[in-house]
């Protein structure tokens, strides 16, 4: 289990309250598909992904995006129990999907990237450390399965 400090949980709670998932989501799976290129064989369904601009204007990306940060309101909602949140998620990402667990990862970083931009300055060290951990638990709980 995961202990949260009081600045830590606040914070993480402020950054999705004002997060704009419609903005964000988007940017930061296509920011994944561009940067690490390999990622794309798991999205071979969405249609053009040839270049930087066909990702960043693909619509199944953007709503993919989305669909991956909503998900993240279940760890937010479910900060105490995160691993047992994503269990069933794990288990399909493994067993059905085939994920390499450390596109989690990189996805994350891609995530901290976006999150990063839209706050400017007020994505300080501490709340992007506070942010970190959280998505450390969340691709840790991720690849849960794979161990």
């Amino acid at each position: 289990m995961v202990e949260w400090s009081d600045f830590e949980r606040s914070t993480i709670l402020d950054i999705f309250a004002n997060m704009d998932y419609d903005v964000v989501g988007p940017k930061a799976l296509a920011r994944c598909l561009v940067v690490y290129p390999w990622t794309q064989r798991y999205f071979g369904n969405f249609g053009n992904l040839y270049n930087a601009a066909a990702i960043m204007g693909n619509p199944m990306v953007a709503n993919h995006g989305k669909v991956v940060l909503h998900g993240l309101d279940r760890a937010v909602k479910n900060m105490d129990n995160i691993k047992a949140t994503y269990a069933e998620l794990s288990v399909l990402h493994s067993e059905k999907l085939h994920v390499d667990p450390d596109n989690f990862r990189l996805l994350a970083d891609c995530l901290s990237i976006v999150v990063a931009a839209q706050m400017g300055t007020a994505f300080t060290a501490d709340v992007q450390a506070a942010f970190q951990k959280f998505l450390a638990v969340v691709v840790s709980s991720l690849g849960r399965q794979y161990h």
